[in-house]
């Protein structure tokens, strides 16, 4: 474990005269601006939900419960060092997917854990045991349930080494720091769930019908039941039958059966909102990636409280969750999801959309429809077209040296002026 600790004590500190960001998102969207992101900050809250339940996330999470770490994962490969060839070493085996022919998975597997694949070459005998240890945890917890046979199929090895890591603890955020140290990411750069738990969640929706959807996926990207990766491009996924009027938690915790709860925030969550120069609401499934993180009480309260750059990054696409929807449609969705207005009206806020958002940056020539008018109607004036590239798989994405420099200008007017009016 000593090159665990001398990570532990790096020596890396914070650079004040950088902005100070939190970033609600999933793991998928915003992944391709992080690396661009690094180059105006490392001082970055990077908030993630913890429902979601596609690939070999659901995999786990069938067999060993708890919370989802898919996301969490990805975003920490995506923060993680690159500068040396150890690390790069360390990064592909824990950014490694295992094939998706279940024997031919199950048998790499092994080879993987029993530390013979080639991938453990450039991994130094400490890393190397301190990987494979939480590794072999993970295959034991899997053994010691002999009535639930796991699958390997499309196996992510960094989400194995994760939930080995949450199991030995019984602690989300320990394994987060683990995953952190493991993978040298910067000590200023925080990845939070925003729930800290080690229940499983399930991800709900409720239609305008009064359909009730049960699960992220079945939401967002449904498989009909087959064991299969979980497709992030556009596709000819059917169309919700009607918007969707709200997203809420669920549990079988203590019950047979499914039921809606309210669980609490993590309260680093609501620390970083306080003090960070910036929050952005990412690109991303609004209700399924970005939602979830809002409508936890105390997240409206603090948002609304501040008075810095509140930015909503538009998505230059729609898919099946936000069909027909305009710009002012997404402020609409952000805006109930922090007041929980569909939810129990005992607490709910009644918060305008400006006090949540105050800037919107839209990828040029993106798909959404700009109602201006609208938009200012709800107070928001302040939009920004920023140049955009086309992805083959997702359509119109935001260019990402464009979409941080439009960031950093707008950080930088902020600070500015609150330095002159001081």
């Amino acid at each position: 474990m000593s090159a665990i600790q001398c990570h532990c004590f790096s020596d890396s500190n914070p650079n004040p005269t950088h902005p100070s960001l939190l970033v609600f998102s999933g793991g998928t969207a915003f992944n391709g601006v992080v690396e661009e992101l690094k180059k105006l900050t490392t001082r970055v809250a990077h908030v993630l939900p913890v429902s979601d339940d596609g690939g070999s996330t659901a995999e786990i999470v069938r067999v060993l419960g708890g919370p989802a770490v898919g996301d969490i994962r990805s975003r920490c490969l995506r923060l993680s060092d690159q500068s040396s060839s150890e690390a790069l070493a360390v990064r592909k085996l824990l950014g490694h997917r295992l094939p998706l022919d279940p024997q031919q998975a199950k048998s790499e597997w092994y080879n993987i854990a029993e530390g013979e694949h080639p991938l453990w070459k450039g991994v130094s005998r400490p890393y190397r045991e301190t990987i494979r240890a939480f590794l072999a945890y993970f295959q034991n917890e899997i053994l010691r349930r002999p009535n639930e046979s796991f699958c390997f199929s499309n196996g992510s090895i960094g989400n194995f080494f994760f939930a080995g890591a949450r199991i030995f603890f019984q602690s989300l955020d320990a394994a987060i720091f683990l995953f952190s140290r493991v993978s040298d990411i910067p000590s200023e750069s925080l990845v939070l769930p925003v729930i800290s738990t080690n229940d499983r969640l399930t991800l709900g929706c409720e239609l305008w019908d009064g359909t009730v959807i049960r699960g992220q996926n079945e939401i967002s990207h449904p498989t009909n039941g087959f064991m299969e990766p979980v497709k992030k491009e556009r596709s000819s996924v059917l169309a919700l039958p009607s918007r969707i009027r709200r997203v809420f938690y669920m549990s079988s915790e203590g019950s047979n059966l499914l039921h809606e709860v309210f669980p609490t925030v993590n309260p680093v969550v609501l620390e970083q909102l306080s003090s960070v120069d910036c929050i952005v609401y990412a690109m991303g499934s609004l209700f399924t990636s970005i939602c979830p993180s809002l409508v936890l009480r105390g997240i409206g309260e603090k948002i609304s409280s501040r008075s810095c750059p509140k930015v909503l990054l538009l998505n230059g696409s729609l898919d099946r969750e936000t069909i027909s929807f305009s710009a002012s449609s997404f402020v609409s969705a952000i805006t109930d999801a922090l007041n929980q207005t569909y939810g129990d009206p005992r607490i709910s806020l009644k918060n305008s959309p400006s006090q949540y958002i105050n800037t919107l940056l839209v990828p040029k020539e993106g798909e959404i429809p700009l109602d201006i008018q609208c938009l200012a109607s709800q107070g928001i004036f302040d939009v920004v077209t920023v140049d955009s590239i086309h992805d083959p798989k997702v359509g119109i994405i935001f260019d990402p040296q464009s979409l941080i420099q439009a960031i950093a200008d707008l950080v930088g007017r902020y600070m500015s002026t609150n330095v002159t009016g001081a």
